[in-house]
């Protein structure tokens, strides 16, 4: 039997879809199972904005090409990148919505529009028995969870647009009861408002950008915030992150160290595109 101490940080799993479900005009719900009965029996999610890779196969292909037998991880990702790319799997980052161990299933929430890229097309196209794989943990407490507020918090801001809303959606169930938090949601449409179940605090409001709501920055300079020691996680489209993290320091006042921001995408750029971008900087 395989224990936690054997297993490296991050594996590949392969995965089945098992059933899809339209949660609103912009986000469209995969549920996968493992291949094998116990297919899913050493993945391990932390929750809150877990995240993992997510490899695709390209239209006409039956399962991702990622060449797993390559020997270590570095291995098998040197050898898939040296693959040509219109047979290599796509790659993709996403959240785990909600991992649920009895079951044997995983759910990953995908943002959907008319002119998404290729995962958005798989997605509105996927259906059971469609194979993927990914590259996620097997060990609970993993360096891509980022969520990570300090035990000396007294309240929580969250700033999410729609392709970092499945994971402000598991933070806000995953925040302990009483906790305060301030907390607004930027998505397209009216229809992409979804029930969030939490036992925090939390002021929750609806940022829509077809009822011409405010920008992250306006919305947030326009709030009255809490008394206390902050803890801000922040995520979405990039310049929106950037130029909301610029406020919440220079601004608000808030501690660098206590703000957690990811860019899930930037306008113009694929996300391969923005893997090639320098590293954000962080002073």
């Amino acid at each position: 039997m395989t224990t936690t101490a054997e297993l490296a940080p991050f594996r590949f799993f392969d995965l089945r879809v098992a059933r899809t479900r339209r949660l609103g005009p912009s986000l469209v719900r995969v549920t996968f199972t493992g291949e094998s009965g116990d297919g899913l029996r050493d993945f391990a999610g932390g929750g809150r904005d877990q995240s993992l890779s997510l490899f695709l196969p390209h239209p006409g292909q039956d399962a991702p090409v990622v060449p797993v037998d390559a020997g270590d991880l570095h291995g098998v990702l040197g050898a898939w990148r040296a693959l040509p790319e219109d047979v290599r799997a796509v790659m993709r980052s996403y959240t785990v919505r909600e991992q649920r161990v009895e079951d044997g299933e995983v759910d990953i929430d995908f943002a959907v529009h008319e002119d998404g890229g290729p995962a958005c097309r798989w997605a509105l196209a996927a259906e059971p028995g469609h194979r993927v794989m990914v590259l996620g943990p097997a060990v609970a407490d993993n360096t891509a969870v980022r969520c990570r507020p300090p035990e000396d918090t007294d309240w929580v801001l969250i700033w999410a647009d729609e392709t970092a809303l499945p994971a402000a959606a598991a933070i806000l169930e995953w925040l302990p009861a009483g906790q305060k938090a301030k907390v607004w949601l930027d998505v397209p449409q009216a229809g992409d408002r979804l029930p969030l179940a939490t036992d925090a605090d939390a002021d929750i409001t609806w940022l829509v950008r077809e009822e011409n709501a405010p920008s992250a920055v306006a919305a947030v300079a326009a709030a009255e915030l809490p008394e206390g020691v902050a803890y801000a996680w922040i995520a979405g489209e990039s310049g929106s992150i950037k130029a909301l993290r610029r406020h919440l320091l220079n601004d608000r006042g808030f501690d660098r160290r206590r703000v957690t921001f990811v860019g899930y995408w930037k306008r113009g750029l694929s996300e391969d595109g923005l893997r090639e971008e320098p590293a954000e900087e962080t002073e």
